[in-house]
Formats: C-alpha cells, structure tokens, sequence
C-alpha cells in the first residue's frame, strides 16, 4: 500500500484551518489527510473518524489528483434539476414499454435518451434525468425474468385447494405434516486460494474453479413442528427416494398417518419403492403415507422450497464445496442448527386469497 504524504507547505495550511474553528465536512476532510500523514493507515483513520475506510481512500487520492482546497470544499451544486410535464414523463414511459428498436435485444439509457430526441418526446433530456423517471414508475427494461405461467384449470385449482385446506388444518403428532423435495447442486473448488476477510477488505475468490462432479440433498420439513431432515446423496434415484422415504416413515413410526406434500417428479411413486425393497415391502412403506402432489408449475405451494431457499443461503452461500464429505458436514451443522431453533413457517396464502388473485370461483 503506498505512503501517503504531504508538502510541508499543505501541512502547515491544514493546521491553520482546524485551529481557526469548525467547518462541518470540511474539517473532517483535513483530520483525515493529517491522520493519514502521520503514518495511520486508512482503516485506523476510519475508525477515528467514524467513516468507511473508502471514504478515506476517496479524500487521499482527491488530494493526490486535485490539491488540498478542492480536496476540502465540495464542488459547486448544479442547480435545481429540469423538470418535464407529465405528458413527456408518459411519453417515455409508453416507449419504454414498447419494443426496442430493430437490433437490440432491450432498452438501455442511451437507446432512450436517444429515441426520445428522434421521436421529438424531448429537445434534449439526460440519462440521469430518465434513470429519474424510470424509477419513479418502478421501471427496469434492461432486466428480464424467467417465470413459468400455470395453466390454471380443474386439475390445477384441485390440487392447490387440497394442499391449502391441508395447511389451513395443520397437524398433530399422531398425522404430521411434511413437504419433501430436493436439490442438485454443482461440488468445485478453487483452483486458486481465495483471501481472507479481514477489516476493510473482502474475501476475494478466483472465478477459475474445478468442478467435482454433482450431489444432491433431499429435504423433508415440518413446517409447523418447526423439524428440518436433510440427507445428502450421490444422486436422486428411484432407490434414492425409496430409501429416503423409508427413513421418514421409521422416524415418525409412532405416527398414524403421514401427510406427505411434494411434486410429481418421475421417481416421486410407489414402483420406486416396490422396485428398491420388493412389492410387499414398498406397498406397505408407501401405504403410511398420504400423498399431495403438487400441480404442474406450482412448486411454490411445497413449503420444502422454503427450507431450501434458507440452506441455499445459510448453509452453501456462495463458497466453495470441494467433496462430498465437505458438503455432508456443512448440511450436518446446518440441520443440527436449525432444529434447535425450532423455525416453523409462517403459511399465509389461503383458499380465499388464490381465487381472489386467480380469478376463478
């Protein structure tokens, strides 16, 4: 990290200016480039001075680039920004709102400001002006989003309203209720050592990575018991699942039935476990369990999705995960961690509220 240091001349300025009184930023700016000269790194000066080590960073290189009265007082303010009739403000909003010129792919601030121009919206107008407008109509035409749009018919609407009475009703000890559902993920590792974190520095990892092969987890929640079960496999099988299910229905033995919520994937059946354990074996582990399919593109009503948004984020992140054995004892700590919180869901979308927002009814 370089020196920082100033002229003997600028250093006598600096302490004349705090003595002659307090100038608000001003006199905050100079403590700064004096604490910096006396050999304080820029993470100790921000502590002082109860400022973000960048802001520090930003005052040095300012006096580095422009001197020591630049340094200290702000830029001149450019006036009240141009405002533009409500009409033009529509104007822009319709052209965002409409197909991009033929050659782009979808509207950017240039491409906006510039067919504004051509199309006589505006003279003359920024791309800050129309950031501007843009947000204040919550517009965002540089982004897109993958989204599956349900097919809402008889078989849909069916399966939903069964599920939603089923968590309307909740549970008990003696008939729980579960949401099952899994997750493929990619095991890498760096190739190169990431750094640490350390005060006003980030981890900073390679974007370079080895990929390990795959791995999966199944996951089966209480939401209402607040009990999380995570298992990590090689694969998602059939004799996976089967196995899987079958260590469900021996932890809940003492159960009379058990409601089971989880989408139609094709090992998601009776033959998976008929197959794995023999045909008498598999009817009677699968005939313990109560079976909700979830309809074709609602797996949002699998409550299981919460879980695993919460160990995506929690337990994997964004690190690394070089092997198996990495990967079990990470889900391990997560799911020790989390029934000893207990964390239940907090299920508020009804019956009422799909016909409402759905239409149908």
């Amino acid at each position: 990290m370089a020196i920082f240091k100033m002229s003997d001349e600028d250093r006598k300025k600096l302490n004349q200016f705090i003595r002659s009184g307090p100038k608000g930023h001003e006199n905050v700016r100079a403590i700064t480039l004096l604490f910096r000269d006396k050999g304080q790194t820029r993470v100790e000066t921000a502590a002082t001075l109860d400022l973000t080590p960048q802001t520090v960073t930003n005052t040095c290189q300012n006096y580095d680039n422009f001197g020591l009265e630049r340094t200290l007082k702000d830029d001149p303010r450019p006036g009240p920004p141009l405002k533009f009739h409500e009409r033009v403000k529509a104007k822009i909003v319709a052209l965002v709102c409409s197909d991009p010129p033929e050659g782009f792919d979808r509207w950017t601030l240039e491409l906006i400001r510039e067919e504004s121009i051509e199309k006589d919206i505006v003279d003359s107008i920024s791309k800050e002006k129309i950031r501007i407008i843009l947000k204040e109509f919550y517009l965002k035409p540089w982004q897109q989003k993958m989204w599956c749009i349900p097919r809402v018919d008889k078989e849909y609407i069916e399966r939903m309203e069964k599920i939603l009475d089923l968590y309307e009703k909740g549970d008990t000890k003696e008939k729980p209720l579960i949401c099952l559902d899994e997750k493929m993920l990619q095991l890498s590792e760096d190739s190169r050592e990431a750094t640490l974190i350390a005060p006003g520095e980030v981890k900073k990892m390679d974007y370079e990575y080895r990929r390990n092969g795959t791995a999966n987890v199944f996951f089966a929640l209480e939401p209402f018991g607040g009990h999380y079960t995570a298992k990590v496999t090689d694969r998602r099988t059939k004799k996976d699942f089967a196995i899987f299910l079958k260590e469900l229905s021996k932890k809940y033995d003492s159960a009379q039935s058990i409601s089971l919520v989880m989408d139609n994937l094709n090992t998601h059946n009776k033959s998976s476990l008929e197959e794995t354990f023999g045909r008498e074996e598999g009817e009677k582990i699968w005939k313990r369990f109560k079976i909700y399919y979830t309809p074709k593109h609602a797996s949002w009503l699998n409550m299981a999705e919460i879980a695993i948004g919460m160990y995506s984020r929690q337990c994997l992140g964004r690190t690394r995960i070089p092997d198996m054995k990495t990967l079990k004892r990470k889900t391990e700590s997560w799911e020790r961690y989390v029934n000893e919180k207990g964390l239940t869901i907090n299920w508020t979308f009804t019956k009422n509220i799909a016909r409402e927002k759905m239409d149908y009814g």
